[in-house]
């Protein structure tokens, strides 16, 4: 098993465990948490493979995956208390996990001849798309839309990066370099709380 595998094993493990969590917050029961934190964790990139057509998703071709996702689903509905209290490290997995994966699916889209749009976007939609149903499945807002720390801004960073350095450096620098640009912007979006900008309906701009 490569080194990336097992990353991506890690982040699916820690995707699903976050979703089981909101899962045991909402009240559900045993199957709806497992439910929850599979999608979570599985979300992003079954729409990356449905969108770049690879089909079927990978989690069908590669069982591991959905394995992985189940296992972390039932650690968040098990050590839930536990976890809870290990914030930090929880979110620097999930950071990892969203690095590793927008960075994959971006060069998924180099592969496919995309521009610099479509990589952001393929890669992006797999980091986040996850977390995006998760919340519309528990009847929240999507974390994504609501005002905070950088999380989706960082995956695309990591996208533009892949898309900058494919044609000038081998496969495997430019996914860890993707991948790291994700990381640290994201690891340092939240240390220093840094958000955009958010609109106040009530000020005039203009």
């Amino acid at each position: 098993m490569t080194p990336l595998e097992i990353a991506s094993l890690v982040g699916t493990v820690v995707f699903a465990a976050s979703g089981a969590m909101l899962g045991v917050r909402k009240g559900f029961d045993l199957l709806g948490v497992i439910v929850l934190g599979c999608v979570t964790a599985v979300g992003g990139g079954a729409l990356r493979d449905t969108l770049t057509g690879l089909l079927p998703a990978s989690w069908f071709r590669d069982e591991r995956l959905l394995w992985a996702a189940i296992v972390g689903a039932l650690l968040g509905f098990v050590a839930y208390r536990r976890l809870e209290k290990r914030e930090s490290e929880l979110e620097f997995l999930d950071a990892l996990g969203l690095s590793l994966f927008a960075a994959t699916a971006a060069q998924r889209g180099m592969e496919l001849g995309f521009g610099l749009l479509g990589v952001v976007f393929i890669g992006t939609v797999s980091g986040v798309g996850g977390g995006v149903i998760r919340d519309v499945l528990a009847r929240d807002v999507p974390r994504i839309f609501l005002p905070g720390e950088l999380y989706a801004s960082t995956a695309a960073l990591g996208c533009v990066a892949v898309y900058l350095l494919t044609p000038v450096l081998p496969n495997e620098w430019v996914l860890g370099i993707g991948a790291s640009v994700t990381l640290i912007s994201r690891l340092a979006a939240r240390h220093y709380r840094l958000t955009l900008p958010v609109r106040d309906p009530e000020k005039p701009l203009l």
